[in-house]
């Protein structure tokens, strides 16, 4: 049986111009009817989602993890599946589901994968895939310019990390969960849903995305050369082992901050401060390898 499929293929993003044709003609070998809509900006994702939902199967999204992050809503809305391209930069979700980043491969995941819900988070009215953030993840966002991401790919999340770091500025928050109130003096506050973010960083040495429960850290370092041990543990995300590294876990949260702070998910500034977190378990469903079925755990 013909699936027809939605295919959104963000042009801009690091491989969206030169992969877009190829995968075209690899879908349709696989036996996708598809409809193809030319993207001209990340806003008209949601309207297009709903617009063409009702005529097709399954929502195909080649880009990167703000594209992904500007069709969920309307997929959740919609009731549709997601089939992922990872087009972008860092692909954290991609990475999360090990989805391989080669076209070929990741449509064939589309067309003979499994499907898996996965959780997600969802801020001040707005879901997420992998982490939303504030403080110093704002500040990178907000610098991070796309032609530093296409040239530098990765790398360049972490030289714009550098670059920040030193102007950065402590900020007061509290932090509500499980019915206790945590004071904390911070320069970032990230709540993680899935395993990886910012290009390759683990938001918890144990996270996966169908654990059914968010991971909080607050960076409260008091001194520059923090910042040498905290690079060297983000990757693997053993930073809460650092006495200045303070984490928390449960599936509601709520952030309060003297001075409004906006808020990052996916690399998306969206939200802003007061906020409430929660955890939606099992709420999208998404094309994995079959060798994921069993678990997403990254340990096995």
């Amino acid at each position: 049986m013909t699936k027809r499929a939605l295919l959104l293929v963000n042009r801009h993003s690091r491989r969206g111009q030169h992969s877009f044709a190829q995968a075209v003609d690899i879908l349709n070998d696989l036996g996708f009817e598809l409809i193809i809509v030319p993207i001209q900006s990340s806003e008209q994702l949601p309207q297009l989602v709903r617009q063409h939902g009702p005529k097709v199967d399954l929502v195909i999204v080649g880009g990167g993890d703000g594209t992904l992050n500007g069709v969920v809503d309307s997929l959740m809305d919609m009731n549709l599946p997601l089939g992922i391209l990872p087009l972008g930069t860092a692909n954290d979700l991609a990475r999360t589901l090990k989805i391989p980043f080669g076209i070929p491969q990741a449509c064939r995941v589309i067309a003979e994968g499994q499907l898996k819900y996965i959780d997600l988070g969802w801020v001040n009215g707005k879901h997420f895939f992998n982490v939303a953030s504030l403080g110093l993840s704002v500040d990178i966002t907000e610098k991070l310019s796309k032609g530093a991401k296409r040239r530098w790919g990765v790398l360049a999340y972490a030289m714009t990390a550098l670059q920040v770091m030193s102007q950065t500025r402590p900020f007061h928050a509290h932090i509500v969960m499980n019915g206790e109130r945590i004071d904390v003096k911070t320069i970032q506050i990230a709540v993680g849903n899935g395993r990886f973010y910012g290009g390759g960083m683990a938001v918890a040495e144990d996270a996966t995305i169908d654990d059914q429960r968010l991971d909080l850290y607050s960076l409260e370092l008091q001194y520059w050369w923090q910042i040498f041990p905290l690079l060297w543990r983000l990757p693997q995300g053993q930073h809460g082992y650092l006495p200045w590294v303070r984490t928390l876990e449960g599936e509601y949260i709520e952030i309060y901050t003297r001075k409004s702070q906006d808020i990052n998910t996916d690399g998306e500034i969206v939200t802003a401060t007061p906020a409430v977190f929660r955890v939606i378990p099992q709420s999208l469903g998404v094309f994995v390898p079959r060798n994921s079925l069993i678990t997403l755990d990254p340990n096995i």
